[in-house]
């Protein structure tokens, strides 16, 4: 079994530093909520985590597929519920990707992929969410 740790510490206010790894990361919250500002909100954290994960596996699979691409860029776009506690209730992943007309459906299917077997980040999110995908082709 794998099992991830990662230690937060509070630096003031609503201000915290994670480490991971070896690797620091700083969570606030806005300054109309009562941070600094010192870093993201962790629910936007968590679309980044869901690009990265599903990113990680776009381009292991493309590479694979021995598939030229380039400017690959993966948007995020989560809508929060009412009531709390607000969590995403529908989420758009939107890939821009520059890609040969032909190679456009091992793109659909990289996708594909890692919506439905690789990615262990959208696998939670649809858990508690409506997950949609696009692909643009730049």
């Amino acid at each position: 079994m794998d099992t991830h740790f990662v230690s937060t510490t509070q630096k003031k206010g609503n201000s915290f530093i994670s480490t991971i790894n070896e690797h620091g990361l700083v969570t606030d919250s806005g300054i109309a909520d009562g941070g600094n500002n010192e870093g993201p909100g962790p629910k936007r954290l968590m679309l980044a985590s869901l690009a990265g994960c599903t990113g990680i596996d776009i381009v292991s699979i493309l590479n694979k597929m021995k598939v030229s691409f380039s400017d690959l860029q993966i948007d995020t776009e989560g809508t929060l519920s009412e009531e709390h506690p607000r969590i995403y209730s529908h989420v758009k992943i939107i890939y821009k990707i520059k890609i040969a007309e032909e190679e456009k459906n091992k793109m659909q299917k990289a996708v594909s992929l890692s919506e439905d077997k690789y990615c262990g980040v959208m696998a939670m999110f649809k858990t508690f969410a409506k997950v949609e995908t696009e692909i643009l082709y730049l």
